[in-house]
């Protein structure tokens, strides 16, 4: 695997504790984070200026941090303790409920 993808890893789940936090002390609450990562990924996903040739997993690609971050909030909020690998895996699987056609 390369190097970077690993510490990309980190950097995610710092994000995620970093964000947790800030839910968690009262700077932010849930609506609010979930409406910045959300605005985020629509920002990410319709980007002007981006190459129209880029597939679509391409742009699911450039989405994920923000797709990550919001399940990643909503696990910690459900109390789950999950694994990178087990949050990738359910932004990959949300992905693909999500029509292509609709981007």
């Amino acid at each position: 695997m390369n190097t970077a993808n690993l510490q990309l890893e980190g950097v995610y789940a710092v994000l995620a504790a970093l964000l947790g936090a800030m839910r968690d002390k009262g700077v932010l609450n849930d609506d609010e984070i979930g409406q910045m990562l959300a605005g985020v990924e629509a920002t990410l996903a319709s980007d002007p200026h981006r190459p129209t040739e880029l597939r679509a997993a391409n742009v699911d690609a450039i989405c994920f941090p923000a797709r990550f971050l919001s399940l990643a909030l909503q696990a910690s909020r459900q109390r789950e303790q999950l694994s990178f690998s087990q949050l990738a895996l359910r932004v990959g699987q949300r992905d693909r409920t999500i029509d292509p056609k609709a981007r």
